[in-house]
């Protein structure tokens, strides 16, 4: 099953979810950046929960859609951690480095994703 961009990035921020990664943000960059077209933001805890959420995103991507992602930055030591999917581009990174990065902010021409699901 082919999956698009959006699609994919809601997927990638619900596996994350599901590992409990905090203060996840999907950002729309279609126009805004040429780079990718959907970045992923959110926070984990530990060194050991870098690895558990990035692994988990991987797994669940893999499994679901049949989708690798085309190259991974994923050493913990440096406290974030990129997945490129090229369409979306996932990352995970500990609370003080994404405070200190404010990706956010950088790209705050870009528009926020509804990815929850709602009751």
């Amino acid at each position: 099953m082919a999956i698009e961009g959006k699609e994919l990035a809601i997927a990638c921020a619900r596996s994350a979810e599901g590992i409990q990664a905090e203060d996840i943000r999907v950002i729309d960059l279609l126009g805004v950046s040429t780079v990718t077209d959907y970045m992923i933001v959110c926070s984990a805890t530990s060194l050991p929960h870098l690895k558990a959420v990035l692994r988990d995103i991987e797994k669940t991507v893999f499994s679901e859609y049949k989708v690798h992602a085309h190259s991974s930055e994923n050493n913990p030591e440096s406290r974030w951690l990129i997945l490129d999917y090229i369409d979306v581009m996932v990352h995970i990174m500990h609370e003080d480095m994404r405070e200190l990065y404010s990706l956010e902010d950088l790209w705050a021409k870009g528009s926020e994703v509804e990815w929850q699901e709602t009751d």
